[in-house]
């Protein structure tokens, strides 16, 4: 049976907050933190571990031969014409991660326990969306970019999850003149799809009620740039996926995204599952008219994707921390823009522990998990492969609650011995204790 894989959405699982007068979810912080050679000052807002900053320097997307370089160079070479920008900073302003985007105020991504703050004046970027204006400005009518980066958010704990991944991001411009020659291309794109071994199952481009067009729009100005979206979309998985007997299978939802209308949600067939790979549609007036463009004249669609996404899939890599490694045993079975199937070196053994803990009194609301992931990532590294809530209660009689996590421990280059996990165990048990005000239990 075919499954779907699907993203797993934020969520706060914990009821109770941890007392102001208490909670520190990091250790206390210096007076000034170095980033990429920049020195900034803390404050409150900082809780950026230095186990994140030191990835910023990695750059996977931009070094061969590694599988996210190829997926990148994938992408671009099918957007001919398209502005590529590679390198942008990682360090941004709230501004330009949330406000430029029109986020309102009490937006959950703005949230520590969601986000790695500096201070809180400066942040490292969770999409490449943080750069959208500014590059929309440099942008010429009728013309496109792809932007691609690593980004970041505070997140739970397994094999396909890690506070540090990769977008693509990617848009067009066209006038309002040009769209005849815009149902040219769409012509031309649905000939070259009917040539190819592919199933391709559309689906609206809008509907009035449950995927509408913009209040300003009219079908005839949306519906060729949200066919040209699906189309574009549709021959660049059909370049990616490697050939095979048996053709691609791809299908196209509609969907709701707060700065897209009409919206779809693209779906492959991969290896007997569904896999969810992008979302896109048509730019609200709001934030064309936002870049300096006119929404009068112009109309642009977008797309955004994970690129572990596609390279988990595509290359075999079964767990998201393997694309950090520096293991020789795995950079080596790779060449720069070649699809490969990773060989794992070796299936080390596994290690359980579990943590029981309750929680201090205190007033009810809003304690993140990702407080608890974070100090659990960062004690453990990239030992710890999986963690579990696998027990949740509330004492009548001392009127407490407890918590029990099940942390998995495995190497992805090396035996862990005994010793070692009990070591880095009762490290995390005595972080919780002083950064949580919890009771180990």
């Amino acid at each position: 049976m075919l499954k779907v894989v699907k993203v797993r959405p934020w969520r706060v699982l914990f009821a109770q907050k941890i007392p102001r007068n208490t909670r520190n979810i990091h250790t206390p912080s210096p007076q000034t933190i170095t980033v990429l050679g920049e020195t900034y000052p803390t404050d409150d807002y900082t809780n950026l571990p230095p186990t994140i900053a030191a990835l910023l320097a990695r750059r996977l997307h931009v070094t061969p031969p590694h599988p996210l370089n190829t997926i990148r160079k994938l992408i671009a070479g099918h957007f001919e014409g398209f502005k590529c920008y590679d390198n942008l900073p990682a360090v941004v302003t709230p501004e330009l991660n949330f406000d430029s985007l029109g986020f309102p105020p009490d937006h959950p991504g703005r949230e520590r326990g969601q986000s790695y703050y500096i201070n809180r004046g400066v942040m490292l970027r969770t999409h490449t969306s943080a750069h959208e204006v500014d590059i929309y400005r440099e942008t010429p009518k009728s013309g496109g970019w792809l932007c691609t980066a690593d980004v970041y958010r505070r997140d739970e704990i397994d094999r396909s999850h890690y506070p540090a991944f990769h977008q693509t991001e990617g848009a067009r411009l066209v006038n309002l003149v040009d769209m005849d020659k815009l149902r040219a291309e769409n012509d031309e794109l649905r000939r070259r799809i009917a040539d190819s071994k592919i199933i391709m199952k559309d689906c609206l481009d809008f509907d009035p009620v449950t995927n509408p067009l913009q209040s300003s729009h009219l079908p005839e100005t949306v519906l060729p740039m949200a066919q040209n979206l699906k189309l574009r979309i549709t021959t660049l998985f059909l370049s990616i996926f490697p050939p095979s007997s048996d053709p691609l299978h791809v299908r196209w939802t509609p969907d709701i995204f707060p700065w897209t209308s009409p919206s779809f949600q693209l779906e492959v067939r991969y290896r007997d599952a569904w896999l969810e790979l992008l979302g896109c549609g048509i730019v609200l007036d709001a934030t064309i008219a936002r870049t300096g463009h006119n929404p009068v004249d112009e109309r642009s669609w977008a797309f955004g994707m994970g690129l572990e996404r596609i390279a988990m899939p595509l290359f075999g890599v079964p767990d998201i921390r393997l694309f950090w490694s520096q293991d020789e045993r795995f950079w080596k079975q790779f060449k720069d823009g070649q699809l490969s199937t990773f060989q794992e070196f070796s299936k080390y053994p596994l290690s359980e522990r579990d943590v029981a803990f309750w929680l201090p009194l205190g007033e009810v609301g809003g304690w993140e998990e990702n407080d608890l992931w974070d100090i659990i990532r960062e004690v453990g590294g990239d030992l710890v492969e999986d963690v579990k809530l696998i027990d949740d209660f509330w004492h009548e009689g001392n009127g407490r609650r407890s918590l029990a996590v099940r942390i998995t421990f495995r190497s992805m280059e090396r035996s862990v011995e005994r010793a070692e996990v009990n070591k880095v165990t009762d490290d995390i048990k005595a972080a919780l204790t002083a950064r949580l005000a919890v009771e180990i239990r």
